[in-house]
């Protein structure tokens, strides 16, 4: 049976080899695609942007290796795919062809790799005309669960991570945090939306790519009276668990909160798609009145969590802490940045999995934001 032309195409194979002065990937597919290629600085990466992919192979068969420290690969949207390739030093595609396999019947993508000079690899990166503008989506508001009434308390919920950025990887090596997040991120917009007078709508519904900017314009977009963003990440220190509560601020209150809000911020850029360094903002009183409140209010949201979880969910040593998140930038919108526990850690890992355990830690979630709502009510908000 032929693929129709909605299909996805199937990557079903992968191999690499090389060393960090040529490396070669070779991916097999089932019919010959589109594609284009890419460079973006700081660090050296080769973006290969697809169209719509299913990738069927195993990971270890494209682990980074030779000029390659990481390697990424994924849906960006319903009809484009993407392969990153962060290089360990500059470096140039000498090859990129599709050819026709020995059976004659599939097809391969074949990538060659040469480390250049950096001045080349500068004059690559600036002579071709895609920018990091192109990288960026329209974001629209999105379709409502349901009708949403003028008095209804609004709430996005963002699971993290998606599509190419997997986040972290639980240890049977197969269940990534984008697909633990998504599991509680809809079960908590169900059970909100169970309540009188509350709504909730998720930033992205299925394993799709979303850009930390795209994630706060959503909120924004559709008027979120409160954004909550979930998150299952990993440390190197195996023995800390439980969960964290993170507000933003532009000082971290810990080397930990640092470390975490760092590798958040950092999923734009591992996915190829950050966006052009925005201008500075002028200083608004008003603007910088309406953060100072918005701030105050994502502080309230954290400590009513804090107080729905006690003695009943595991919290980290001091679960409230602060840093620079992106994801938590809206100004206008009171943010929290939720740890629901650390994949890193065999007890965190087997809770995060449980399907009853879920249960539990969104229903005291929800709970937590009827708190905040009854009590901004109760204040005039």
């Amino acid at each position: 049976m032929s693929a129709s032309a909605e299909d996805p195409i199937l990557a079903y194979g992968a191999r690499i080899a090389g060393d960090d002065a040529r490396t070669r990937i070779v991916i097999d597919l089932d019919r010959e695609p589109k594609f284009s290629v890419h460079y973006l600085a700081d660090p050296p990466r080769v973006v290969v942007d697809l169209p719509a992919t299913a990738f069927g192979f195993p990971a270890k068969a494209l682990e980074a290796r030779g000029l390659f420290k990481d390697i990424r690969y994924g849906t960006m949207d319903a009809d484009s795919a993407r392969i990153v390739l962060t290089a360990i030093k500059p470096v140039k595609l000498v090859l990129a062809k599709v050819q026709t396999d020995e059976s004659g019947k599939g097809q391969r993508l074949v990538l060659d790799a040469e480390m250049v000079p950096p001045d080349q690899f500068a004059d690559l990166v600036k002579q071709q005309s895609w920018t990091a503008q192109d990288t960026a989506r329209d974001v629209g508001p999105v379709a409502p669960v349901q009708k949403v009434n003028a008095s209804d308390f609004l709430i996005a919920v963002d699971a993290g991570h998606g599509g190419i950025d997997t986040g972290a990887i639980a240890s049977d090596g197969t269940t990534p945090e984008k697909q633990i997040t998504l599991a509680y991120a809809k079960e908590l917009a169900d059970k909100l939306n169970q309540q009188p007078g509350i709504k909730a709508f998720l930033t992205r519904d299925k394993d799709e790519y979303l850009s930390l900017s795209e994630r706060v314009t959503i909120a924004r977009q559709n008027h979120a009276a409160l954004f909550i963003s979930l998150h299952a990440d990993t440390l190197k220190q195996k023995d800390i668990r439980g969960a964290t509560v993170y507000t933003i601020s532009d000082k971290a209150s810990d080397k930990l909160a640092a470390d975490v809000a760092d590798r958040e911020n950092n999923s734009d850029k591992l996915a190829g798609a950050e966006a052009p360094a925005a201008p500075a903002e002028v200083a608004d009183i008003l603007m910088d009145l309406t953060r100072r409140e918005t701030q105050a209010f994502s502080i309230s949201l954290a400590q009513d969590v804090l107080n729905s979880f006690n003695g009943q969910i595991t919290m980290i040593n001091n679960p409230h802490r602060h840093a620079g998140f992106q994801v938590l930038r809206a100004p206008d919108v009171p943010s929290i940045l939720l740890e629901l526990g650390f994949l890193s850690n065999k007890d965190d890992e087997k809770l995060l999995l449980d399907d009853k355990w879920r249960d539990k830690l969104v229903s005291r979630l929800t709970d937590a934001v009827k708190e905040y709502r009854a009590s901004t009510i109760a204040n005039g908000g």
